[in-house]
């Protein structure tokens, strides 16, 4: 039996695992789950006869050690930063590895190395990174073999809730790390390129700046900006394209509340607040207004925010609860970026019932025989439940299919390397198809770039 390590059990490794156990017999494998939470890793084998759950603490250097000896080929779905110790263990016992994860500077500097012993370390193999990478490169190449120039490329991913689970003003809920979310476009402007000019949005104004998209049966969402947009423009072939844009998409709406949050400062968490323990999600709200004798924390907040009280923003607002005197932050020395995510985790957290989404959407710009196309690519996967939801089965499979692939040796490029190939690619969106994960695609009039983005 060839043996794959598995090193983390979280939510994301659900599909990874099941795909892996449905083709133990056939592929003669056996899955080996680590995890600090055996009774995790216990839960998604159950009791089958090809994999077993192993107590892994990726910070006891002798266990972990002994865990990636022991096996042919491991799989890391640690968070990313712990990923290190993992690959350079990969080396020293001539391991491959795979990860979802995007690839560090420190990750890269392993390149060499892992070239030099002929192994293949797959990342960005997930959902985004991953599929993005994978579906787009697919019409890129396609655009190229004919002739083509490309000219646009914008790239929109989201975690979502999927249309009969959204029963909020918001029409969110929390998919993935709550964390992120809170603290999503902070660091530094979010940069692209629109018509050949670099452009610039600062985190103050990230959130109104948001582009409108379209998805046949799934209706309309909005876009704001990533940080870095140009980061994959020469790794894509790019370096002469006129417009690039990647963002995150959300329902329409969510983003003009959301700025309410970023203005007021509740997303920093840069330090803490003193008391926060003790304080009332009022008080909380409070700490950011000023001193009024007279006025409530209600009428101070739509003052200072020019906020009507008939605006959806205000409803959305109440919804959360976040002038409630009862419920207290119950944090000791926390951040408002942690302070805001428990009170967004009341209203956010998925229900038993609830089900996720996962949308995807490009745009390919291109000029052909002296004239401009557009194709417009489409992507929608909904989970199945809180076990087998969208957000495990599109980062769980391509890391699932690329792991088997590496192991029977259909994919032998040596490096440090992220899944851009035809011979990558290729075969994985062909069989992500047969788990319903398709894009659409459509040619369109080009338009250019959104004018409301300018």
């Amino acid at each position: 039996m060839r043996k794959i390590l598995v090193i983390g059990s979280g939510k994301s490794t659900s599909y990874l695992i099941k795909y892996l156990l449905d083709r133990s017999t056939e592929e003669e494998l056996h899955i080996i789950v680590g995890d600090i939470n055996i009774q995790n890793a216990k839960r998604l084998i159950g009791d089958h006869e090809n994999a077993n759950a192993i107590t892994l603490d990726v910070f006891d250097k002798s266990s972990r050690q002994a865990a990636i000896e022991n096996a042919d080929i491991v799989v890391s779905m640690l968070p990313a930063r712990y990923h290190i110790e993992v690959a350079k263990d990969c080396i020293t016992y001539r391991k491959n590895m795979v990860t979802a994860s995007y690839i560090s500077e420190e990750m890269q500097k392993l390149n060499k190395a892992v070239t030099e012993k002929g192994l293949v370390f797959m990342n960005e193999i997930g959902v985004d990174p991953g599929i993005d990478h994978m579906s787009a490169m697919k019409v890129i190449d396609s655009i190229r073999d004919k002739g083509g120039k490309m000219i646009l490329f914008e790239s929109f991913t989201g975690g979502l809730v999927a249309p009969e689970s959204d029963n909020n003003l918001w029409n969110y809920k929390f998919t993935w790390n709550p964390r992120n979310v809170v603290i999503a476009g902070q660091g530094s402007a979010a940069k692209f390129l629109q018509e050949g000019s670099y452009k610039y949005i600062p985190y103050n104004r990230l959130f109104r700046r948001t582009e409108f998209l379209e998805i046949d049966g799934f209706g309309r969402f909005e876009a704001y900006a990533n940080r870095d947009s140009l980061k994959y423009q020469s790794v894509y072939g790019l370096d002469n394209i006129e417009t690039l844009y990647r963002g995150t998409m959300r329902r329409v709406g969510f983003s003009r509340a959301w700025n309410i949050f970023v203005l007021l400062g509740m997303t920093d968490d840069s330090y803490t607040i003193d008391d926060s323990e003790n304080m009332s999600y009022r008080d909380f709200v409070n700490s950011f207004l000023p001193y009024s004798h007279t006025d409530s924390v209600e009428l101070k907040f739509r003052h200072a925010l020019k906020i009507d009280q008939d605006d959806i923003v205000w409803d959305k607002l109440e919804e959360i609860d976040i002038f409630s005197k009862t419920k207290m932050v119950e944090l000791k020395k926390a951040t408002p970026a942690q302070i805001l995510q428990k009170i967004l985790m009341d209203s956010w957290t998925l229900q038993e019932d609830d089900r996720d989404m996962i949308v995807m959407y490009h745009k390919f710009g291109y000029e052909l025989n002296s004239k401009q196309y557009q194709i417009d690519s489409t992507m929608v996967t909904i989970g199945e439940d809180q076990t087998y939801t969208a957000m495990a089965k599109t980062v769980g499979l391509p890391v699932a299919i690329a792991t088997l692939a590496i192991l029977n040796e259909k994919i032998t490029n040596p490096g440090v390397q992220i899944p851009i190939t035809k011979e990558v690619y290729n075969p994985i969106l062909k069989e992500l198809e047969d788990f319903g994960i398709q894009f659409t695609e459509k040619e369109v009039p080009y338009l250019g770039y959104n004018p409301l983005n300018v």
